[in-house]
């Protein structure tokens, strides 16, 4: 087109099967119901690319489920509300729920739902027998009288084709997966991902033979999670020769994700106790593992004198791009010449070290000279790095560094932390360090810009503040938009918090703010029976969410404080009515229970409009007592959440 002439070519001259590429090419959930609101065209062509969906709501609201996502092939059923209760008896023919659900989705080929009993799953997979990809949801007890497995029969039975299932938030024992997947061996054979990685640490790992009977019936295996048993003490701990059967029993693995049970939990691993495994072993694995692309080994038990078998990874598991090690020693002895260990391993992409009690500074800066396309690294627990082999360790790398975790090591502090990763700070993305501020006292405020920072991750100590968060060097970040703060510690050791506010409002700093995890579900105290002089868990849950209601945030997840008296996670008084006047907040998610009528005064924020009540951890609560969330009381809460009379701006 000549320069200077007009055109009367509109958008809608595109032909539709371009259009409907692009409309493809937006995976957003919210830009897509965005754009769906220029014209009916659009609104047609959005809901004939949408691929993915997840349902909310309660369940007992058919008319609202909606009949136009024709092509949806991934559905989510596992927030429907209300959360955690049987899906499906809602209604007095939970069959004619269940073909009504097929009806809407005839595409899907993956789904997730929350299964509380057997014929949750028996119902739902009858629908759909062309599923490929499965995950179950469950945190709740086991029925008492079940037989081993008879949960996962029903998708068994139903769903010969299936490749994909994850069953790592299904409450449920290790015992149950063997004999079904022995049961089936035809959709064993077929099954590429299995992930049986437990989320929990109060549930067992696998044994070392349901393990291998497990992978015995998958041949076919390229991505294999698991928890496992390392402990030598424990009988069917996970050996020499268990880490070599399994490598033989599915050669064409590309991730391997093995965990010990200890290492969800929150106590600090035995760092005296050795593993049962030899680097002579995990060498001769890692040659019969020759498409590993994911490796994570997490034993939380010493693995000794390694670098001569990671050595080999760079050989044998060409592909390797991203490596976690767990308790692993020896991994690079950082002699000046030439790299030995780990740092021979050059296409990894994405390093984690755990409790390395010899990791030193020189190892690190081998580590940073070999594996030179690192844009992710996690440290933890490697109590000799300090402040100048880190820095050392960011500037060799400050073209490729973006994503970086510092947790639990000795010598790094809040403040050195962020002055070792000085020279990627207009580089990094995301970043996570504890706030320790042993050394922040006394020293200048330190104005710094962290240009493309968007994720900040935090842990801190019960009774701990967070506003020195911005004296640190952390004030300067005008593209966060999500920050997670994790709080831990025993509120039974201390009288009372020692100041009126935890410090929210100091994050009011951060201009694009958005979204927040505060998770307290590592803090323990005293529910109701708080003896004299001490503190029961409302007024600290006072401290914590003091400020909040200053803050610009859209959507909070917050996980309540815990009393392991009585395995109970509940929301009181104090965070109900400083989360009312949190006025920015549109989606909120408690992961605990909560009274109905402290649930009420969450109706008092004008912009709320998605509120969850989750019992999320092990094990929800089976019998809620009579004051506390049921299914009538949801309704009545979300009835009055959706009520006409509330104007919640869009």
């Amino acid at each position: 087109m000549a320069a200077g002439t007009s055109s009367n070519v509109h958008l809608h001259d595109i032909p539709d099967v371009i259009l409907s590429n692009i409309f493809s090419l937006e995976t957003e959930t919210r830009t897509r119901n965005a754009m769906s609101l220029v014209c009916l065209k659009w609104l047609l062509l959005e809901r004939s690319t949408r691929k993915s969906l997840t349902l909310r709501g309660n369940i007992r609201n058919l008319f609202l489920l909606p009949t136009c996502f024709r092509a949806v092939t991934h559905l989510d059923l596992s927030f429907l509300s209300p959360w955690g209760y049987p899906l499906l008896d809602s209604f007095s023919n939970p069959l004619v729920l269940a073909q009504f659900l097929r009806h809407a989705f005839p595409s899907v080929v993956s789904l997730i739902a929350y299964v509380r009993n057997p014929l949750t799953l028996h119902l739902l997979a009858s629908q759909w027998p062309n599923l490929q990809h499965v995950k179950l949801v469950r945190w709740h007890q086991l029925w008492p009288a079940a037989p081993v497995g008879s949960d996962l029969v029903p998708l068994f039975d139903h769903c010969p084709m299936l490749s994909s299932l994850d069953v790592s938030h299904f409450y449920c024992w290790t015992e149950d997966l063997p004999p079904v997947i022995q049961a089936y061996p035809s959709i064993a054979t077929s099954l590429s991902h299995l992930n049986i990685l437990k989320h929990d640490s109060s549930t067992d790992g696998f044994k070392s033979h349901q393990l291998l009977s497990i992978t015995a019936c998958c041949p076919n295996l390229r991505k294999l999670l698991a928890t496992c048993i390392f402990n030598p003490r424990f009988i069917g701990f996970i050996s020499d020769q268990t880490l070599l059967t399994l490598a033989l029993n599915c050669p064409l693995l590309s991730l391997l994700h093995l965990a010990d049970s200890t290492s969800m939990s929150n106590v600090r691993p035995n760092l005296i106790e050795d593993a049962s495994i030899s680097f002579a072993t995990l060498g001769d694995v890692f040659s019969k593992l020759p498409l590993l692309e994911e490796l994570v080994l997490d034993v939380c038990h010493n693995v000794k004198h390694t670098w001569p078998a990671l050595e080999l990874l760079n050989t044998k598991c060409p592909m390797l791009k991203s490596l976690r090690l767990g308790q692993f020693q020896g991994i690079c002895r950082g002699i000046a010449s030439p790299p030995d260990g780990v740092a021979l391993c050059q296409g990894l992409e994405s390093l984690s070290i755990k409790n390395c009690t010899d990791l030193t500074d020189k190892a690190l800066i081998a580590i940073s000279h070999g594996c030179h396309r690192l844009s992710k690294f996690e440290v933890l627990g490697c109590n000799q790095l300090t402040r100048k082999g880190m820095w050392e360790f960011t500037h060799n790398l400050r073209k490729t560094l973006v994503d970086v975790k510092i947790s639990y090591c000795k010598n790094l502090n809040a403040v050195s932390s962020l002055q070792a990763l000085e020279p990627i700070r207009d580089r990094i993305v995301k970043l996570h360090i504890d706030c320790v501020w042993a050394s922040i006292i006394g020293e200048e405020k330190s104005l710094k810009n962290w240009s493309k920072l968007k994720y900040l991750s935090l842990w801190i100590a019960v009774g701990e503040l967070l506003n020195p968060l911005s004296l640190s060097g952390l004030n300067g970040c005008p593209s966060l938009e999500e920050i997670q703060i994790k709080i831990e510690g025993d509120c039974r050791d201390q009288p009372k918090p020692f100041m009126d506010a935890f410090g929210l409002s100091s994050l009011t700093c951060y201009p694009n703010l958005t979204r927040m995890i505060l998770d307290c579900s590592g803090v323990t105290g005293y529910a109701l029976t708080a003896p004299v002089g001490h503190t029961d868990l409302s007024l600290w849950e006072r401290f914590f969410l003091s400020g909040i209601q200053d803050s610009t945030l859209n959507e909070l997840n917050y996980w309540t404080a815990q009393d392991v008296d009585v395995n109970q996670r509940c929301l009181f008084l104090p965070a109900a009515g400083l989360l009312a006047q949190c006025g920015s907040l549109r989606k909120l998610f408690i992961h605990g229970t909560a009274n109905e009528h402290l649930m009420m005064f969450l109706l008092g924020n004008p912009t709320l409009r998605d509120v969850q009540l989750r019992e999320d951890y092990y094990p929800a609560p089976d019998n809620d007592t009579i004051t506390e969330m049921r299914v009538g009381s949801c309704c009545r809460f979300e009835d009055a959440l959706n009520s006409s009379s509330r104007h919640v701006p869009d």
